[in-house]
């Protein structure tokens, strides 16, 4: 091969490699170009989504009720639960019972509601106290807050419990519990030899101090 050919094709293999690096710095940089370009627009999203909230929250449309079909059982009487007030969390469900219950102190009582839920799934509905009974008659759940499950078609049953000085008596339709519907996350376990490092650490039971 005389000297002008080898030339001729290292000018070829030359121009062969420009190229392909030319095409592949035009690639790098269309990915980063588009890669801006989606981070741009989720940002806009976001902050549409923000701006979208906070409107709604000032006009009072993030309290939008969510219908909730109802079951009513044969020994239900009365009217279904209602919030007592515009910006209520929860609503009271009554002790549908045959006779009075008798709580002594320290005894609990799984009372009836008559009343089953379809909850739409992403939501449960949480049982808890009502304040007045807990203040004035020392009246609490004892699984406070109780989970209603979105798949569970059970009546809802409210265990009480007296942790009073006195006798209380519950009689029938007598506001026993508040339901309040909350929203549900699901957690993906992650199993791990170790955790992330923290200032706390395993400090728990009070290792915080008192005051």
């Amino acid at each position: 091969m005389d000297s002008s050919s080898f030339t001729d094709r290292l000018k070829t293999v030359a121009q062969t490699v420009e190229k392909f690096v030319e095409n592949n710095l035009i690639e790098k940089e269309q990915r980063d170009e588009n890669l801006r370009k989606l981070a741009v627009a989720f940002e806009t999203f976001l902050r549409g989504e923000r701006e979208q909230n906070s409107a709604a929250h000032s006009s009072g449309g993030t309290n939008q009720p969510l219908d909730i079909k109802v079951k009513v059982h044969e020994h239900f009487t009365g009217e279904l639960p209602e919030y007592k007030s515009e910006h209520a969390s929860g609503f009271d469900v009554r002790a549908q019972i045959t006779e009075p219950i008798v709580l002594e102190p320290g005894a609990r009582a799984l009372v009836p509601t008559g009343l089953s839920f379809a909850i739409p799934s992403g939501y449960e509905l949480q049982a808890r106290p009502r304040s007045g009974l807990a203040h004035k008659e020392g009246i609490t759940l004892l699984n406070t807050p109780g989970t209603i499950d979105a798949d569970y078609r059970g009546e809802v049953k409210i265990i009480l419990i007296n942790l009073g000085q006195t006798p209380v008596t519950v009689n029938n339709q007598d506001r026993i519990a508040q339901l309040v519907l909350v929203p549900v996350l699901k957690a993906q376990l992650v199993r791990l030899d170790e955790l992330d490092e923290t200032a706390r650490g395993e400090g728990g039971f009070g290792s915080t101090g008192k005051h």
